[in-house]
């Protein structure tokens, strides 16, 4: 393999079992709650967790992210490793308007019981750019979306508590 692009880890402990971390990384209606940085809904979020299995989410920009409000941000990507309660792989894409892939990535998310909590490591590969302005800047913003739609995550986690 060629050079990343761009590379970023991310380890964060959960207060919450594997079971519900997992459950939260493979239903795709919990998915849609968590999913995106801040500020983001998901009117589309098929995730199909399972090897070979597609995803398709359509991230949309809310009020709060003030001149994005209603901008759309498609993504696709296929399931290649599903290891239950410890590892997913799946390789994804932000899609452009005429859904060609400008950014590609491989994303490897490892879980670790650790008593009633669980540790999450999310290793994120950009493998492919176009290299225009569109992908310059989604890569700027890739560690801040990442580390927020993580801790959206965790706070997602704390709401199916119990």
């Amino acid at each position: 393999m060629d050079e990343p692009v761009k590379e970023l880890k991310i380890t964060r402990m959960f207060d919450a079992p594997i079971e519900s971390v997992w459950r939260a990384w493979t239903d795709q209606s919990m998915i849609k709650m968590w999913w995106g940085p801040r500020g983001v809904t998901n009117p589309t979020c098929e995730w199909d967790a399972r090897p070979g299995g597609k995803i398709n989410i359509v991230m949309q920009a809310g009020t709060e992210l003030g001149p994005m409000a209603g901008q759309k941000w498609p993504m696709g990507g296929t399931f290649k490793e599903v290891t239950p309660m410890s590892r997913l792989v799946y390789t994804s894409g932000a899609l452009d308007d005429v859904k060609k892939m400008f950014i590609e990535q491989r994303v490897t998310v490892e879980f670790e019981a650790l008593g009633a909590k669980t540790r999450m490591k999310l290793h994120i590969i950009v493998t492919n750019s176009r290299g225009d302005e569109m992908a310059r800047n989604a890569l700027r913003g890739m560690e801040m979306g990442f580390n927020q739609q993580t801790d959206k995550l965790g706070e997602f986690l704390q709401t199916i508590k119990g």
